[in-house]
């Protein structure tokens, strides 16, 4: 098969050749390896037919099959195995060839086709490889297509947002653009407006709305000077005040005038716990609304558990109210007040009273007190910030006419309240809305236009916005209309607060007089209630002002005192006129106080008009409508004389055009210069004619009204006067209400607390009545009367339970009792009618006949009862009556009723003797302390214990009024003769002069005009000038007045302390004693003059001096160092300069021939001088010397030497009576002349001098008219100064009676 030749090899036929494959084959076999590639790489494909034929007989051979060579040799199996192959392979092939031959052809074909299908591929792939790229660009088309759409969206979208965005902000923008300015010339300015908020703060928390005002507006003006920037008007409430916060406040109960808001501010930023000054309980109300929903622990002082319940609020953190402060605290809260607190491990603490206890951040404290004016010193009021919130009339005002619109258009109310809720609350939205806006702009990432979000809020909030403000739109409107409707009630809402100021001022008048502004709000609700409808509104406001002023004034009267009750109505009517503006200050001004005459014309009508009317009209003449009285008086002195003559002055017609030019309110002035003992009258009538009739009438008490107007938590308080006892009429009252078995009654007093506390709580659990007597003498309990007040709970207390307090004037008496408490005043009968029938009311025609002398028992009775009514009526005419207004009670006639009917049936005669001393030393006089004073008691005991009184003729007075009538009638007939009686009684029983009913009016008037200077407003101006400009302009005048001080020194070189001349002495004394008032009055004046410009300190008594230059009255320090005066500050300060220019004479001139009794600082050491003199002149013991008399008929200014022993004195005015020159003695005063000059009189020393038995009156001689002083060791008045023997041809006793004296000084 390999072509190898075969080695031709002898064969067994010799010469024959065979063909031998050995040695070839074993040549090839030499190399396996080749041999064996050589098989592997054998073309089989072109195997040729003559090896095909060749190798077929092996192939045919059967021995040439593998397994039979294999049982030779394996290698040759291998071989046989190929061999074969090959030859089956070539058979195949050949078989095949064709076929491998077509498929070359066809191979060939394919590989054109192919090459044909390359060539096709590649154009394809350059095509696919242009479209990838096309795609691709088609893809980034498509990208950039996306994207710009989806920036078109955005866009789209934040367009859209951003409109609503620029929408929502565009209300806003204009308001945040007005705010940025605002707040950037705030912040430039904030540096004026904190500091004058702080000085609010810090400093003008207890000053009144107008004196902040005014300090503010000096600070300002400080600021300007001093450049410290600052906005246009900086006040507190625009500063620091949140509208939203005042609006809660407001909704709270806080009052929504200024003063009360800035009290509000200032309690919210002030360092220090606030105390307010709240006598109405206005703040009190709004701390307990405001707190409510914290938990607010409410306190006094007085409660036993107040330190445990203070020291929970400070633990947990809640709100204090601490209630009823007085003017002074429990140290125990120091710490509290000083917020002493300190770290301890961690913990801030605080120590109250022994324990430390734990300081919780939000604790607050809040004090109040109600006291109106509490004094509290510079410690106290450096630990706390006193805020006064006194009722402004502003405050007032709104809250009536929220009341009295409430009540009349209510559904208005209603609708105005809603409108003030919703319009806080819609402000509160806004405000909130604005913060959300603010908070959601300021904490946005990115664009604000993408924060959905925050357009979804600014939609809303516009949306709500739009609402609120459509709301606000319709609210302001609403409200306008509301406010509108409520203008028309104003006129109430004015009346009563003018009203309310009336009422609350009293208690300057007395402690006793104090009503609470619920008590007042009460009964302006019921005014409205009861009073008339009507069909207008101009006609119902009428109705309730008429209906309401005289509710009021009907209620006040029955805790009034009759001196008051006119002086009341008079002051309502006044305030009235006065906010119509139809009473000038000035005028009112100078009817209160008078006026200083500033030009001096000589008195056109000397013999009847007294010095001190002409000095009264020079002062009225000062007044501008008034201007030409002064001078045009002459010419109306008929009219006039007319007027001072009349009975009726006060209703004549004035002189000339004065009529006509005069309203009502000035003809009073006029009244008061000429006949002030009128001008009570005058006031009636004025009254009566502008408020109506029913103001000047009586107004009874009855117990059964007050007691249905109170309930089992307010006290029943009977007001006192001296010598009055409720108790009996009490008792028939229980009786009547059948409760007299259920009243148990204690005298108040020292250890009586304890009884008088359980015996309370016995009647609230009971339902009794208890009855405490004299609350007056256990000032020490009444805190804790209070306290069990104040605690009584009306819904665990018995229904029936009632608490009765009787008490005399007392400023210890609880306020808060008197003004929560129903009052009545007690006073004793007036006029002796009255007294005879109370007296007469109590007997009984048994005890009548009881005595074993019936008839003389009824006529001393009679007389006796006559008596005690003198006695006690006497009082009313002042010093004309008795020196010292004594408190005879009705226990002091019982006992003279007793002893008269003992002494009649023990002795035979009737002992006048005892009966008089019994009476006159003892019952009576043993309440008498002044030794003059006992000298008319017992001149008046004279003439009702004596022989007469027991004929049935016998008249009491020459008129025959009083007189003894017949003692066989019973009860019913003495009663009825009783009635008889006039009601006012006439001077003459009381054995006075007719002209004491002339004193007595006066002083009545002028207690009266003096009461309403009392409640008259600290702030007061007149004529366009503020207090301080009048006061300004009085020390002026009288600065330029005032001489300086003596020179003492010269003084005492010029009259030497000398053994024969003792008027030395007394002269060096005097010079002294003025110099000390000299120097008080001119340093006083400096001081106030720097106070009112404010260089110095306004301490209290240099304010109280202000207040007294403005009331033309004499200022307390000068009193302090000055002699005793009643005259107004224009006479005093005239009367010390003729003082001054007496002893200055004295200086210059040497001894005066006669000296001024009046001039003297002491006169009672000038006496003792004369007398001296006398005793170291002629060596007599002074002790043994006592004066001699003489009047003298010549003038003061005929006498030229001084007498050879003694003194002449002139200055004296007569009171009571007058002395007639020509008889020379004491004869009746003529009608209206109250005071007359006395003549010279010469005090001649005598030794052992015994005073004449008859034909004399012993006169007194006073340093003024009220004659009363503090007593002395003497027995004597330190008013007192000596006696005189006045010749008189009446009995000393008739002298004694009218009450004459001599006096060194009038009061004008």
């Amino acid at each position: 098969m390999k072509g190898i030749k075969p080695k031709k090899v002898p064969g067994e036929k010799p010469g024959t050749k065979v063909d031998d494959y050995w040695e070839p084959g074993k040549g090839l076999l030499q190399d396996p390896g080749k041999f064996l590639e050589s098989l592997f790489k054998y073309d089989k494909d072109n195997i040729p037919e003559n090896v095909i034929s060749l190798i077929q007989p092996y192939i045919d051979n059967e021995e040439f099959q593998p397994a039979s060579i294999a049982k030779i040799s394996k290698a040759c199996t291998s071989i046989c195995q190929w061999v074969r192959a090959m030859h089956a392979y070539n058979f195949v092939a050949k078989a095949v060839e064709p076929k491998r031959i077509a498929l070359q052809a066809a191979q060939e074909d394919l590989a054109e086709t192919q090459r044909n299908l390359d060539k096709a591929k590649e154009k394809l792939a350059g095509v696919e490889a242009g479209i990838a790229t096309l795609q691709a660009k088609y893809q980034d088309c498509l990208a950039k297509k996306d994207e710009l759409d989806n920036k078109y969206q955005l866009c789209e979208a934040r367009l859209v947002r951003a409109d609503k965005l620029i929408g929502g902000l565009a209300d806003e923008k204009v308001r945040w653009k007005e705010t940025v300015q605002h707040l950037d010339y705030m912040i430039s300015n904030v540096a004026g407006d904190m500091l004058l908020s702080a000085g609010y703060i810090a400093y003008l928390g207890p000053f009144t709305g107008e004196y902040r005002a005014a300090m503010a507006k000096e600070l300002l003006k400080g600021f300007k000077e001093l450049g410290v920037p600052h906005t246009d008007v900086p006040n507190l409430v625009s500063t620091l005040g949140d509208p939203v916060n005042i609006r809660t406040w407001q909704i709270a109960g806080l009052p929504k005038d200024n003063l009360s808001v800035e009290n509000g501010v200032i309690s919210q930023y002030s360092l220090r716990w606030a105390l307010f000054i709240d006598p109405q309980g206005q703040a009190n109300t709004w701390i307990k609304n405001m707190e409510k929903d914290s938990g607010l622990e409410v306190v006094k002082l007085s409660d036993r558990d107040f330190l445990r319940r203070l020291e929970n609020a400070i633990r947990f953190g809640k709100p204090c109210l601490l209630e009823n402060v007085g003017e002074e605290l429990d140290p125990a809260l120091e710490p509290v007040l000083l917020q002493q607190t300190f770290k301890q491990q961690g913990h801030t603490l605080l120590k109250l009273g022994d324990s430390l206890i734990d300081y919780h951040e939000s604790f607050k404290m809040y004090l109040t007190t109600k006291l109106p004016n509490p004094h509290y010193s510079p410690e106290f009021s450096a630990k706390v910030t006193l805020i006064n919130f006194t009722l402004s009339p502003s405050g007032l005002q709104d809250q009536l006419l929220g009341m009295v619109v409430a009540k009349e258009q209510q559904d208005l109310e209603v609708a105005k309240n809603q409108l003030i809720t919703s319009n806080a609350k819609m402000k509160q939205e806004l405000k909130e809305i604005e913060d959300e806006i603010l908070f959601r702009l300021s904490s946005t990432e990115g664009n604000p236009v993408d924060n959905e979000e925050l357009i979804r809020v600014l939609e809303a909030s516009k949306i709500k916005a739009g609402e609120i403000k459509a709301k606000v739109k319709a609210a302001e409107k609403t409200e306008q209309n509301i406010d509108a409707a409520r203008l028309e009630y104003v006129p109430v809402a004015v009346r009563a607060q003018i009203l309310f100021f009336c009422v609350s001022d009293l208690s300057n008048v007395d402690p006793m007089y104090q009503y609470s502004l619920e008590w007042f709000l009460g009964i302006f609700l019921s005014g409205i209630a009861n009073s008339r409808s009507a069909d207008t509104v101009e006609e119902r406001i009428w109705n309730i002002n008429e209906y309401f002023t005289f509710s009021l004034y009907g209620n006040i009267c029955r805790s009034l005192f009759e001196k008051h009750k006119l002086m009341f109505a008079f002051l309502l009517c006044a305030r009235i006129m006065m906010n119509d503006k139809k009473i000038d200050m000035v005028e009112w001004r100078y009817l209160l106080s008078g006026a200083m005459p500033v030009q001096q014309l000589a008195n056109p009508a000397v013999s009847w008009l007294s010095e001190r009317a002409w000095q009264n009209i020079l002062g009225l003449s000062t007044l501008k409508i008034f201007s030409n009285l002064a001078q045009s008086f002459p010419e109306h002195l008929e009219g006039f004389k007319k007027i001072f003559d009349s009975s009726q002055p006060h209703r004549e017609p004035l002189p000339g055009a004065w009529d006509v030019i005069l309203d009502s309110f000035q003809k009073l002035l006029v009244l008061r210069c000429l006949r002030a003992d009128c001008l009570i009258q005058g006031l009636q009538d004025f009254v009566a004619a502008e408020l109506g009739q029913r103001f000047i009438e009586p107004q009874t008490s009855d117990l059964s009204v007050v007691f249905a107007e109170s309930s089992s938590s307010t006290p029943l308080i009977f007001v006192l006067s001296p010598g009055t006892d409720p108790a009996a009429d009490l008792y028939k009252f229980a009786d009547v209400m059948q409760f007299s078995k259920k009243m148990s009654a204690i005298s108040l007093g020292q250890g009586q607390g304890p009884w008088a506390e359980s015996m309370m709580h016995d009647a609230m659990e009971r339902g009794h009545w208890v009855f405490f007597q004299n609350c007056h003498l256990a000032p020490s309990w009444m805190p804790t009367l209070e306290r069990l007040i104040e605690n009584i709970n009306p819904l665990k207390v018995h229904e029936n339970f009632r608490l009765w307090l009787t008490s005399l004037p007392s400023n210890k008496f609880p306020v808060s009792v008197l003004q929560n408490g129903s009052k009545m005043t007690i006073e004793p009968p007036r006029g002796i009618k009255a007294n005879l029938q109370k007296t007469y009311m109590r007997l009984t025609n048994d005890f009548l006949s009881s005595s074993t002398k019936t008839a003389d028992f009824k006529s001393l009775l009679l007389s006796l009862c006559l008596f005690h009514g003198i006695a006690l009526e006497r009082r009313k005419f002042g010093p004309l009556g008795f020196n010292i207004p004594y408190e005879f009670t009705d226990g002091d006639l019982n006992i003279c009723i007793s002893q008269l009917k003992m002494f009649l049936d023990e002795y035979q005669d009737i002992p006048y003797k005892v009966l008089k001393y019994t009476a006159g030393e003892i019952n009576y006089g043993g309440r008498v302390t002044d030794d003059w004073d006992r000298r008319c008691l017992l001149s008046v005991v004279e003439d009702f214990y004596c022989p007469a009184v027991l004929s049935s003729d016998h008249v009491y007075c020459a008129s025959g009024v009083y007189r003894q009538i017949d003692t066989k009638l019973d009860i019913k007939g003495y009663l009825a003769y009783i009635r008889g009686l006039p009601i006012n009684d006439t001077p003459e029983i009381f054995g006075l002069h007719d002209n004491a009913n002339i004193s007595f009016a006066q002083n009545e008037a002028f207690g009266l005009l003096e009461a309403v200077v009392r409640l008259q407003p600290r702030a007061t101006s007149a004529e366009g000038k503020t207090l301080e400009e009048i006061v300004e302009e009085i020390v002026a005048g009288i600065v330029e007045k005032i001489p300086p001080p003596f020179d003492i020194e010269e003084v005492m070189g010029k009259y030497p302390v000398l053994y024969k001349e003792s008027m030395n002495t007394v002269l060096i004394q005097e010079v002294i004693r003025y110099n000390k008032l000299l120097e008080v009055i001119s340093l006083s004046l400096r001081d106030i003059v720097k106070a009112l410009k404010g260089s110095v300190v306004m301490s209290s008594a240099l304010e109280l001096m202000a207040r007294s230059l403005f009331n033309n009255a004499v200022p307390d320090m000068w009193k302090a160092k000055a002699y005793p005066s009643l005259k107004p500050l224009a006479s005093w300060v005239s009367d010390l300069l003729q003082r001054i220019n007496f002893l200055q004479r004295w200086i210059s001139n040497g001894i005066p021939p006669a000296f001024w009794i009046s001039g003297f600082f002491f006169p009672q050491a000038f006496l003792t001088g004369t007398l001296q003199n006398y005793a170291r002149r002629f060596g007599t013991s002074i002790d043994t010397i006592g004066f001699d008399f003489e009047v003298l008929v010549k003038s003061v200014s005929e006498i030229t030497e001084t007498p050879d022993t003694g003194c002449y004195i002139h200055g004296l005015f007569l009171e009571g009576a007058r002395w007639d020159n020509k008889a020379g003695q004491l004869a009746e005063s003529r009608p209206k002349e109250l005071y007359t000059q006395m003549a010279v009189i010469w005090l001649i020393p005598k030794p052992n001098r015994k005073p004449p038995a008859s034909g004399i009156y012993v006169c007194p001689i006073y340093k003024t008219l009220t004659r009363a002083g503090t007593l002395s060791t003497t027995g004597h008045s330190t008013n007192y100064v000596v006696s005189l023997e006045l010749p008189t041809h009446h009995t000393q006793r008739h002298w004694v009676k009218r009450g004459v004296a001599l006096i060194c000084a009038l009061d004008y």
